[in-house]
């Protein structure tokens, strides 16, 4: 007859009815004080105890971004499973919906403001080049439900077939540190007027000793003498159609040039892409404040452009391994903000555990941590209801940083993608880049992953 072995553990939550309020381990990230003082300022608290305290429901709905495919009751099935030996309140879907209510969205978006930024020290592994932050912007979209009011606010997609398709989407643009994909800052909106005028709203968070790194659709000369008005400087690619005035030619084949009342260098590189169909070359025309070509070298500003594509991997786990590219809950517009912040709020507390974590390892970079490992172990946390109180001792590496830290990957190769690219016989594609540093030519060899393609 085989032995029986008994396990018992302690578990450190609030007392009463705030026990549910909980985010696991990462409400160290987001602490009970941190809540309550956000609530306060919004006048949020609640003028008499609830069972669904305005603490509790802001943790309800943290949790909730954790566990996407399932419905607020069973997010609070999950927030109170560990604590059966407490006398917890029965809620239901109709009160839990009365309470997300009262709170609104401006006690999440405070949330957020608190949390957001690089989440780096200056001494961060790969978060900086020549001593300036490296930070990109750009647009996603987030489904979200088909309500009517939603729809007549936000309205549809369109394409060739049909003048409506498709959810009604909430464009979301964010700046992103590339070094740890933390969020700096965002904004959201309708799809109109587009990436770039919501975008402007971002510069509020740029400064000195910052590197902004922009695609085409942000290189107009309004938002890049915005940028400039900012004393940060920025990275741009521009659109084959512009052909900028050269007035002085460096060393480097760099040149000296002008887009609107801002003084550039352009820096010109040749890319090609070998494919089984054939090799196809193009020019990237990139633009920058980086005046000084000993300082900044063309062939490494040329590398450091394609850490823009960290903040597509930003979003790649956002709407993927967060959201599982579901559709939000929300039915309502301030449902939909309230959401989002909450959304952004949790992406924002894995990005610092995992920063807090790598910084314990002398030099490791934080893309080499696994956001997908670091999410599924706080989603244990929180089921467990483990490590919801911190002890005397302060750890940067809790069970999220050690599970992070034992399966760091390797360091990666330099490489343009991910980026998706339309073809027969696969959607999507990752490249990787060799650069030449005599002629500034970069040749690109295309990896082809039979993968499924994502619903649009």
């Amino acid at each position: 007859m085989s032995g029986q072995s008994v396990i018992t553990r302690e578990i450190a939550v609030a007392e009463g009815v705030f026990a549910p309020g909980h985010l696991g381990e990462l409400t160290q990230v987001v602490p009970f004080e941190m809540v309550d003082a956000v609530l306060a300022e919004c006048g949020a608290v609640q003028q008499r105890l609830r069972k669904l305290p305005a603490r509790v429901v802001v943790y309800l709905l943290l949790a909730a971004t954790l566990f996407e495919e399932c419905g607020y009751p069973a997010v609070w099935r999950k927030l109170t499973g560990a604590l059966e030996a407490l006398p917890l309140p029965t809620v239901t879907a109709t009160a839990l919906w009365h309470a997300r209510t009262r709170l609104g969205a401006r006690p999440l978006q405070a949330l957020f403001d608190l949390l957001r930024g690089p989440a780096s020290a200056i001494r961060t592994t790969g978060t900086r080049s020549a001593g300036l932050l490296v930070v990109a912007i750009d647009g996603t979209y987030l489904d979200v439900a088909d309500d009517a009011d939603v729809r007549a606010r936000l309205g549809k997609g369109a394409n060739q077939y049909t003048a409506a398709s498709g959810y009604p989407q909430v464009l979301l643009v964010a700046l992103v540190a590339c070094g740890t994909r933390a969020v700096i800052d965002a904004v959201f909106g309708p799809r109109k007027p587009g990436e770039p005028v919501l975008g402007r709203r971002l510069l509020r968070s740029l400064h000195q000793d910052m590197v902004l790194l922009l695609d085409r659709g942000f290189a107009t000369n309004v938002f890049l003498q915005a940028v400039a008005g900012t004393s940060a400087d920025f990275l741009a690619r521009l659109s084959a159609t512009r052909k900028p005035p050269v007035l002085h030619r460096f060393d480097d084949g760099s040149f000296l040039s002008q887009i609107g009342t801002v003084q550039v260098r352009i820096i010109e590189c040749e890319i090609t892409i070998a494919t089984t169909a054939g090799r196809h070359s193009g020019v990237y025309r990139l633009a920058t404040t980086l005046l000084d070509p000993h300082r900044y070298p063309a062939f490494e500003l040329v590398r450091l452009y394609h850490e823009r594509w960290e903040v597509e991997s930003a979003y790649f786990a956002i709407k993927k391994s967060v959201l599982g590219r579901r559709v939000l809950r929300a039915r309502t517009l301030p449902g939909i903000a309230q959401e989002i912040y909450a959304l952004l709020t949790v992406y924002q507390s894995i990005r610092i555990a995992i920063a807090d974590a790598t910084s314990t390892v002398p030099g490791a970079d934080p893309d080499r941590a696994s956001f997908s490992i670091a999410l599924h172990t706080a989603r244990d946390q929180v089921v467990q209801a483990a490590g919801v109180i911190a002890g005397t001792t302060i750890d940067l590496v809790g069970a999220i940083g050690r599970a992070v830290l034992n399966n760091l990957m390797p360091a990666r190769r330099l490489r343009l993608g991910p980026r998706a690219v339309k073809r027969p016989m696969s959607r999507y594609a990752y490249k990787s880049l060799r650069v030449d540093r005599h002629t500034y030519k970069a040749t690109v060899s295309i990896d082809i992953l039979l993968t499924a393609p994502i619903s649009p």
